[in-house]
């Protein structure tokens, strides 16, 4: 059994410039034609095809193994006639001598493409693709943007944004000004970036099936989610309005505090709503519930008031927002005189209050797991 060390040529040009017809076989031939196509063409870059062939072939003999060289050639005037050329020579070469495996030696991009046709028919230990050195960077880059204008998906992600930019930007450039057409198209590529790499695309993609999905099997939450939703776009307005309306404000600080101030209502909400929604499928669900979807609407409420007793201290001590007053209560013998809340001690009542709606969820989680079968974290067991 021998290694068979074959050099490919898809063309056909390397044996026909020595006037011979392919396979050409034994070391004794193909360093005969190496000597014939260097006189043709000394650029050729089937000589250091054939060279790498012979130097593959005389280390393998020197470890102590038995090879076999040989040029196979594709003929035709098609790419299908070529191919089935080397086919049939590569047969040819099987059925006359005991090959047990290949080394196969190419030298472009183009005749890699022959490599298949040799791994179907014997077992092929390596491939050696030679590059002339003057050119290996020319010849690597060819192949790197043939492999990538092959890949649909890049060319998609790549080729088509970078298009229509291309396109987009000489209109702005004409309308508006070089550095306004510019800053446009780098914050759209900027975009597309973040919308590629944070993988929006896919989780977009993901959504019509999810939603249709849970439009068959009944789910709560499709309903509390578009609720949730509308509370959101509530709130997003709320907010706006508050806003609208401050005008003395200097900076960013408390405009943004008086949007969160008035648009947490609704987003909490928003959250409270979606939340209980998750928490009723998993309900209506045989299995057991997670107690974190218990947890969540609890959670939910306690961080809104936080929150809202955080913006409201700030839009206070700004003097934007009065002071909370508590009016005058009766209760049996006990009367309070109405009074109004600092705004310190506005934010501790908030603080307090959500650390009290907190504690009752954990409170109402253990108790509901008590007595349904809620479902926990596994605890360790102590070994004894």
């Amino acid at each position: 059994m021998s290694t068979l060390v074959v050099c490919l040529d898809r063309s056909g040009e390397i044996a026909a410039r020595a006037g011979l017809s392919a396979p050409i076989v034994g070391w004794e031939a193909v360093r005969s034609l190496v000597v014939d196509v260097g006189l043709a063409d000394p650029e050729d870059a089937g000589v250091n095809c054939l060279l790498e062939a012979l130097r593959i072939s005389r280390e393998l003999k020197d470890e102590g193994e038995e090879t076999l060289v040989a040029l196979v050639s594709g003929s035709g005037d098609s790419v299908v006639s070529a191919d089935r050329a080397v086919a049939a020579q590569i047969d040819s070469l099987l059925s006359e001598n005991e090959i047990e495996s290949a080394v196969v030696v190419i030298d472009s991009a183009e005749t890699e493409r022959l490599v298949p046709i040799v791994e179907s028919r014997v077992r092929v230990d390596s491939v050696d693709r030679v590059v002339v050195r003057q050119a290996r960077d020319i010849e690597s880059t060819y192949y790197f943007l043939k492999q990538f204008l092959a890949d649909e998906e890049l060319r998609r992600t790549t080729l088509v944004p970078l298009g229509v930019a291309l396109l987009v930007l000489p209109a702005l450039v004409t309308y508006t000004s070089l550095v306004v057409g510019i800053a446009a198209i780098t914050a759209a590529m900027g975009l597309f970036l973040l919308y590629k790499g944070l993988g929006v695309d896919t989780l977009l993609a993901r959504v019509p099936g999810g939603v249709q999905n849970a439009l068959y099997s009944g789910q709560v939450s499709v309903v509390t989610y578009a609720v949730a939703g509308g509370l959101a776009l509530i709130g997003a307005f709320a907010g706006a309005i508050g806003v609208s309306g401050l005008e003395t404000a200097d900076g960013y600080l408390l405009p943004v505090m008086q949007f969160v101030f008035d648009s947490v209502p609704w987003l909490a909400a928003a959250a409270l709503v979606a939340s209980t929604g998750r928490l009723l499928d998993e309900w209506i669900r045989d299995g057991p519930v997670s107690a974190a979807y218990l947890n969540l609407p609890f959670g939910v409420v306690a961080l809104g008031l936080v929150v809202r007793g955080v913006s409201a201290y700030i839009l206070q001590q700004s003097a934007i927002l009065s002071l909370t007053r508590v009016p005058p209560m009766d209760i049996g013998v006990v009367s309070v005189e109405g009074f109004a809340l600092s705004p310190l001690q506005h934010l501790a009542a908030f603080i307090a209050l959500g650390i009290l709606v907190s504690l009752l969820g954990m409170y109402t989680g253990n108790a509901f797991g008590e007595t349904r079968g809620i479902e926990r974290d596994a605890e360790p067991e102590l070994l004894d």
